[in-house]
């Protein structure tokens, strides 16, 4: 290809991700003269694996690190004589975009920003290749038979594209203000081997796979226009080589599908019924109808689309089929809207899975059939290797135990934390010497046997349930890793505003008014600081009831034991249903608070009435008021309705308070 435009040192960010990757590859094959330094932080859409290809290569080098360090980018730019950037870090799905709006402004705008400002403070940059999106332009009118052209009008209607909207007015700005060679490319919906599955084409594939029907948001009216990926990363390196300094590219092609018609060509390719094997779900916040793109400036320097959609679809099944475990579990990212995930720790490059085929896919301890194509012919394989991996903290504990045992029967590797939580080097080293994907907090104190306890040992408790607890916050987050810490709701109580008996709940967003108790003013102290960390998810759990009787830590096994008990309705979480729930919650990476417990309210005197109708018909007990119950105890308790409506919406098939006990624990326990 000839060229006006040589570079010579290349950085090129995001390029573990999908488009990048295979234009890093692209030119690592082509330009064996060219340096190619990747810059990626290896969030949950990257992977190492996505390299392989450039990994051997002499011009070729990695580094772990985010665009957002403007002290890691500047060292990158001097030390490595960069003179091209090619800028693809971005965090670039709609659907995440709804519900983490700020960490894509994070990425998107100020890590734009840090690149710019080093290009200036440097001024050594010859070319800044910024890549943007189509979606920056807002929705095509149906009708139009003329495409958006590089100069029209940009409309973003989602924060996703108002967040690269931003990011090209500040390289507009600093081509302008400060002469920096700036271009700039918005493309079209690109496909393709290595794509993460949130993506549609990717999702419809290993959804058809599995034998799972096709989401499909809205109507499926909606149409697209999607360019193979090799045909992109082509695209690119003729911007590198022939792009006017100052202009924008379109990278688009006029031929379009509307999303049903999408689903129906996968159908098509496994032999699955449409009919039975679409299902329609309800739609984005907005959803664009229509992008269409005039590309007559970029065929103008030479490029062209090559691949023709039957023959890339069919390329990119193929290649899903070889490699099914490419991404590990992504159950997460096949939800009809799913939430961002993440795979902390980063990937690692493993040449022994680049071929492999399997014909099975494992979730847990269940296990689903895989479609293929009847021509190929073969049903053999081997399972899906886990990709998940937990830290649990407090082995000794309930909730702790609980978790292991869990994670033995869903075939999740796991280790339990040696190191004590106020310890950050232990942590770190627990860290370093598991590799988890996620962390699991069920360390702290209650006391012993109750939260009295913590009413004479003050310093302890601050030292587990408030240091400790931040510290390994801290520790996880400077490792890129989610911390699923166990709470507690503990720290309401009825009051004015949520008097007992009528259903008004507290909810995530509500202060806690609860101080009667020490260990409550702790643990409402660090969930206000944990509200810092991006990286937590707080399960606030409540009075916790297992099928276990004779457990006494069980809220059941307790009070059927005492002599006398208050009866007063509280929410309430019955272990067996929700801890289930905490590990799928970890693996589609909710963040924030969750009021972690069954819907409803139940009383002590209803649990103990069941507990007489199914378990001991004999047994009888005797109430006293709270006024009498505080002649008994050092602090006062806790009693409170927390609003599950979050939780109930994320997880549907959530019981309320008295099914979920009837269910889970008095039935298999029911004596006859």
């Amino acid at each position: 290809m000839a060229t006006s435009y040589k570079p010579k040192n290349i950085l090129i960010t995001g390029a573990a991700g999908f488009i990048a990757s295979h234009v890093c590859n692209r030119l690592i094959r082509n330009y064996p003269d060219y340096k190619i330094v990747v810059l990626d932080k290896l969030d949950y859409c990257s992977n190492l694996k996505n390299l392989i290809p450039s990994k051997a290569s002499p011009n070729f080098k990695f580094v772990k690190g985010d665009i957002g360090s403007a002290d890691l980018v500047n060292f990158l730019l001097i030390t490595e004589s960069i003179d091209t950037i090619m800028h693809f870090a971005a965090q670039t799905h709609v659907d995440n975009s709804f519900g983490n709006s700020f960490e894509f402004t994070k990425n998107n705008i100020y890590g734009t920003h840090v690149l710019l400002e080093a290009c200036k403070v440097t001024g050594q940059i010859r070319r800044f290749i910024h890549v943007s999106t189509d979606e920056v332009y807002g929705e095509t009118d149906e009708d139009a038979v003329v495409g958006n052209h590089e100069a029209s009008q940009l409309l973003p209607t989602n924060p996703y594209s108002a967040t690269k909207a931003g990011a090209e007015m500040l390289v507009m700005a600093y081509g302008r203000s400060y002469g920096l060679p700036v271009i700039t490319t918005r493309g079209n919906n690109v496909y393709g081997p290595n794509q993460f599955p949130e993506k549609l084409i990717p999702k419809f594939i290993l959804l058809a796979m599995q034998g799972k029907p096709l989401p499909i948001h809205g109507d499926g009216s909606n149409v697209r226009s999607y360019l193979y990926c090799e045909d992109v990363a082509e695209a690119f390196e003729v911007i590198l080589h022939k792009g006017e300094v100052g202009h924008v590219y379109n990278i688009g092609t006029k031929k379009e599908r509307r999303v049903i018609d999408v689903a129906k060509d996968i159908c098509k390719l496994f032999s699955m019924d449409p009919e039975t094997s679409i299902k329609f779900v309800e739609n984005r916040p907005f959803n664009d109808q229509r992008y269409f793109l005039d590309d007559e400036k970029l065929k103008n320097l030479g490029w062209s689309e090559r691949t023709i959609w039957e023959e890339g679809l069919k390329k990119t099944m193929d290649w899903y089929i070889q490699n099914p475990d490419w991404w590990g579990d992504v159950t997460g990212a096949l939800l009809p809207h799913p939430r961002m995930l993440m795979m902390p720790g980063g990937r690692h490059f493993d040449g022994s899975e680049e071929n492999k085929s399997a014909s099975y896919v494992t979730n847990g301890s269940n296990q689903s059939r895989m479609l293929v194509p009847i021509s190929r012919g073969n049903s053999s394989g081997s399972p899906l290797k886990h990709s998940l991996k937990f830290l649990i903290y407090g082995r000794t504990g309930w909730i702790g135990g609980l978790l292991g045992k869990l994670c033995e029967k869903q075939g999740i590797p796991f280790e339990y934390g040696k190191g004590r939580l106020e310890d950050r080097s232990s942590l770190l080293a627990d860290i370093q010497n598991v590799r988890p994907t996620h962390v699991f907090n069920a360390a702290g104190v209650t006391g012993r046997p109750n939260v009295d306890w913590c009413e004479s040992h003050k310093t302890e408790t601050i030292r587990t349930n408030v240091s400790g607890t931040l510290t390994l916050a801290d520790v996880c987050r400077e490792q890129n890793l989610l911390m699923m810490n166990f709470a507690t709701g503990c720290i309401f109580e009825y009051d004015a505003a949520h008097p007992e008996g009528s259903g008004v709940g507290y909810t995530e967003e509500d202060k806690p008014n609860f101080t009667g108790s020490f260990y409550s003013k702790t643990k409402a102290m660090v969930e206000e600081l944990l509200k810092e960390y991006d990286n937590v998810c707080t399960l606030r759990v409540r009075m916790p009831i297992s099928s276990d009787l004779s457990n006494p830590r069980n809220f059941i096994t307790k009070i059927s034991r005492y002599n006398k008990v208050v009866n007063i309705p509280n929410s309430m979480t019955v272990l067996d249903e929700l801890l289930p729930i905490s590990i799928e919650m970890a693996k589609r990476n909710l963040r924030g608070i969750w009021n972690f417990t069954n819907p409803g309210v139940v009383s002590h005197n209803e649990i103990l009435e069941m507990y007489k109708s199914y378990i001991d018909s004999s047994f009888s007990w005797v109430n006293f008021t709270l006024e009498e119950q505080a002649k008994v105890i050092v602090a006062p308790r806790s009693n409170n309705e927390m609003d599950a409506q979050k939780l109930k919406r994320e997880f549907p098939e959530l019981l309320s308070i008295k099914e979920s006990l009837i269910k889970y624990v008095f039935e298999p326990n029911k004596r006859t």
